[in-house]
């Protein structure tokens, strides 16, 4: 009890939940790039920008009571289980421009540019987590 009231709190749900979601957007965005070229495949997204909206919106749901639970919601794409685990539904991506002469919506450039930015904000959240933990094992240990 005195544990999971100190890991539910604070940022770390969030941290946790943006681990989650951007693991499965790597694992898209994996996807999206191993189809380059293949005809008629058209490329699927999860909306970065609904995600960080609904995380924000499930941090001031909860506020500081830790018995509350830590939903996240944001539309189709994304959701919380009973459990707590979020779980992600990528979504067909719309045609920006044109289709290409074999039927498909792929910039490989675009991929590109999402996956470094998905690793960077995976890198960043990866950090801060780490720091909380480093946080707690030193108030165990009683080493501040």
């Amino acid at each position: 009890m005195f544990v999971s009231s100190l890991t539910d709190s604070g940022a770390t749900p969030a941290l946790v939940s943006t681990l989650s979601f951007n693991h499965q957007r790597l694992k898209m965005l994996a996807e999206n790039i191993a189809n380059y070229g293949t005809p008629h495949y058209h490329t699927k997204q999860l909306d970065t920008r609904a995600f960080q909206k609904a995380l924000r919106q499930a941090l001031d749901e909860r506020g500081a009571d830790t018995g509350k639970p830590f939903a996240v919601r944001s539309g189709r794409e994304v959701a919380t289980d009973e459990h707590g685990g979020l779980h992600v539904t990528p979504s067909a991506a719309p045609v920006r421009n044109i289709l290409f002469h074999d039927d498909t919506n792929m910039s490989i450039e675009r991929q590109m540019a999402d996956l470094a930015e998905t690793g960077m904000t995976q890198e960043l959240v990866t950090t801060l987590l780490i720091g909380r933990i480093d946080s707690f094992a030193k108030a165990i240990r009683g080493t501040m």
